[in-house]
Protein backbone atom coordinates (compact mmCIF):
# COMPACT_ATOMS: atom_id res chain seq x y z
CA UNK A 1 0.00 0.00 0.00
CA UNK A 2 1.50 3.10 -1.10
CA UNK A 3 1.62 6.12 1.73
CA UNK A 4 -1.53 8.70 1.91
CA UNK A 5 -0.75 11.79 -0.19
CA UNK A 6 -0.92 15.10 2.09
CA UNK A 7 0.20 18.58 2.07
CA UNK A 8 3.39 19.14 4.15
CA UNK A 9 2.81 21.74 6.77
CA UNK A 10 5.36 23.93 8.59
CA UNK A 11 5.85 23.52 11.95
CA UNK A 12 8.01 25.17 14.99
CA UNK A 13 8.08 21.98 17.66
CA UNK A 14 8.95 23.11 20.77
CA UNK A 15 12.43 22.13 22.80
CA UNK A 16 11.47 18.43 24.17
CA UNK A 17 13.37 16.26 26.57
CA UNK A 18 14.78 13.02 25.64
CA UNK A 19 16.63 10.07 26.84
CA UNK A 20 17.99 8.70 23.60
CA UNK A 21 21.08 7.02 21.99
CA UNK A 22 23.41 7.85 19.57
CA UNK A 23 25.29 6.16 16.82
CA UNK A 24 27.47 6.63 13.65
CA UNK A 25 25.60 4.52 11.05
CA UNK A 26 24.61 4.18 7.31
CA UNK A 27 20.94 3.60 5.66
CA UNK A 28 22.34 -0.07 5.68
CA UNK A 29 22.99 -0.52 9.09
CA UNK A 30 19.50 0.95 10.19
CA UNK A 31 17.91 -2.63 10.71
CA UNK A 32 20.25 -3.68 13.77
CA UNK A 33 19.21 -0.87 16.11
CA UNK A 34 15.30 -2.29 16.65
CA UNK A 35 16.41 -2.82 19.63
CA UNK A 36 17.28 0.71 21.40
CA UNK A 37 13.28 1.43 21.53
CA UNK A 38 12.74 -1.38 24.11
CA UNK A 39 15.71 -0.52 25.93
CA UNK A 40 15.09 3.45 26.20
CA UNK A 41 11.48 2.78 27.79
CA UNK A 42 13.14 0.00 30.07
CA UNK A 43 15.63 2.78 31.04
CA UNK A 44 12.43 5.44 31.44
CA UNK A 45 10.52 3.10 34.04
CA UNK A 46 13.81 1.95 35.55
CA UNK A 47 14.20 5.80 36.31
CA UNK A 48 11.00 6.36 37.18
CA UNK A 49 10.53 9.07 34.04
CA UNK A 50 7.11 10.16 32.51
CA UNK A 51 7.42 9.09 28.88
CA UNK A 52 5.86 12.08 26.98
CA UNK A 53 5.64 10.79 23.53
CA UNK A 54 6.68 7.93 20.54
CA UNK A 55 9.84 7.43 19.85
CA UNK A 56 11.65 9.15 17.28
CA UNK A 57 14.71 8.43 15.30
CA UNK A 58 16.85 11.85 14.55
CA UNK A 59 19.10 12.01 11.06
CA UNK A 60 21.53 14.50 11.12
CA UNK A 61 23.96 15.02 7.75
CA UNK A 62 21.71 12.47 5.93
CA UNK A 63 22.23 13.86 2.54
CA UNK A 64 20.88 11.00 0.23
CA UNK A 65 24.05 8.97 0.26
CA UNK A 66 23.37 5.40 1.31
CA UNK A 67 26.97 4.50 1.67
CA UNK A 68 27.69 7.65 3.71
CA UNK A 69 27.59 7.50 7.40
CA UNK A 70 25.34 10.19 9.04
CA UNK A 71 24.45 10.75 13.11
CA UNK A 72 21.60 8.69 14.21
CA UNK A 73 19.40 9.32 17.73
CA UNK A 74 17.33 6.98 19.12
CA UNK A 75 15.01 9.20 21.18
CA UNK A 76 12.14 9.20 23.46
CA UNK A 77 10.79 11.78 24.93
CA UNK A 78 10.40 12.09 28.85
CA UNK A 79 9.29 14.93 30.92
CA UNK A 80 12.61 15.88 32.47
CA UNK A 81 16.70 15.04 32.14
CA UNK A 82 18.19 13.71 35.03
CA UNK A 83 21.57 15.56 35.56
CA UNK A 84 23.04 12.33 37.83
CA UNK A 85 22.46 9.52 35.50
CA UNK A 86 24.81 7.41 34.93
CA UNK A 87 23.83 4.79 32.40
CA UNK A 88 24.09 3.68 29.05
CA UNK A 89 21.92 6.57 27.23
CA UNK A 90 22.36 10.00 27.63
CA UNK A 91 19.91 13.10 28.03
CA UNK A 92 19.15 16.13 26.59
CA UNK A 93 16.33 19.24 25.98
CA UNK A 94 16.58 19.85 22.29
CA UNK A 95 16.16 23.59 20.66
CA UNK A 96 13.25 24.57 19.10
CA UNK A 97 12.97 22.68 15.51
CA UNK A 98 11.80 24.39 12.65
CA UNK A 99 10.58 22.02 9.81
CA UNK A 100 8.52 21.13 7.37
CA UNK A 101 6.12 18.00 8.39
CA UNK A 102 3.79 15.16 6.61
CA UNK A 103 2.65 12.27 8.00
CA UNK A 104 3.44 9.19 6.33
CA UNK A 105 0.68 6.27 6.23
CA UNK A 106 2.33 2.71 5.33
CA UNK A 107 5.04 0.72 4.93
CA UNK A 108 8.15 2.13 5.53
CA UNK A 109 9.81 0.83 2.16
CA UNK A 110 7.85 3.65 0.59
CA UNK A 111 9.46 6.60 2.82
CA UNK A 112 11.63 7.97 0.12
CA UNK A 113 8.30 8.70 -1.49
CA UNK A 114 7.73 11.18 1.39
CA UNK A 115 10.88 12.67 1.60
CA UNK A 116 10.56 13.01 -2.12
CA UNK A 117 7.29 15.13 -1.27
CA UNK A 118 9.26 17.36 1.10
CA UNK A 119 11.73 18.29 -0.88
CA UNK A 120 9.25 19.01 -3.65
CA UNK A 121 7.90 21.33 -0.84
CA UNK A 122 11.03 22.98 -0.18
CA UNK A 123 12.03 23.83 -3.65
CA UNK A 124 8.76 24.83 -4.67
CA UNK A 125 8.35 27.31 -1.58
CA UNK A 126 12.50 28.27 -1.55
CA UNK A 127 13.40 26.88 1.80
CA UNK A 128 16.52 26.20 2.98
CA UNK A 129 16.87 22.47 4.67
CA UNK A 130 19.48 21.81 7.55
CA UNK A 131 20.29 18.36 7.09
CA UNK A 132 18.56 17.19 10.48
CA UNK A 133 15.42 15.37 9.47
CA UNK A 134 13.23 13.55 12.22
CA UNK A 135 10.70 10.29 11.68
CA UNK A 136 8.28 9.95 14.84
CA UNK A 137 6.64 6.60 14.78
CA UNK A 138 3.39 6.84 16.21
CA UNK A 139 1.97 3.71 15.11
CA UNK A 140 4.56 0.68 13.94
CA UNK A 141 3.48 -2.98 13.46
CA UNK A 142 5.91 -5.34 12.08
CA UNK A 143 3.05 -7.43 10.89
CA UNK A 144 0.91 -5.22 9.13
CA UNK A 145 3.09 -2.18 7.75
CA UNK A 146 0.29 -0.97 5.77
CA UNK A 147 -1.01 0.02 9.73
CA UNK A 148 2.03 2.02 10.22
CA UNK A 149 1.71 5.68 10.71
CA UNK A 150 5.27 7.95 10.70
CA UNK A 151 5.43 11.89 10.92
CA UNK A 152 8.22 12.73 8.92
CA UNK A 153 9.67 16.24 9.89
CA UNK A 154 12.67 17.60 7.73
CA UNK A 155 14.49 20.54 9.23
CA UNK A 156 14.75 23.89 7.49
CA UNK A 157 16.44 27.14 8.50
Amino acid sequence: MAPTKNTPLLKHVKPINFLFLWVETTVKELNQFFWVAPELFKEAVTNNLTITGPVHWHYFNFLGDLEKPFTLEISLPVAEVLNDYDGKFHFKRTSEFKCISLVHEGNWLHLSNSYAALMKFVQTEKLQPVAVNRELYLNVDFNFPEANTTEVQMGIA
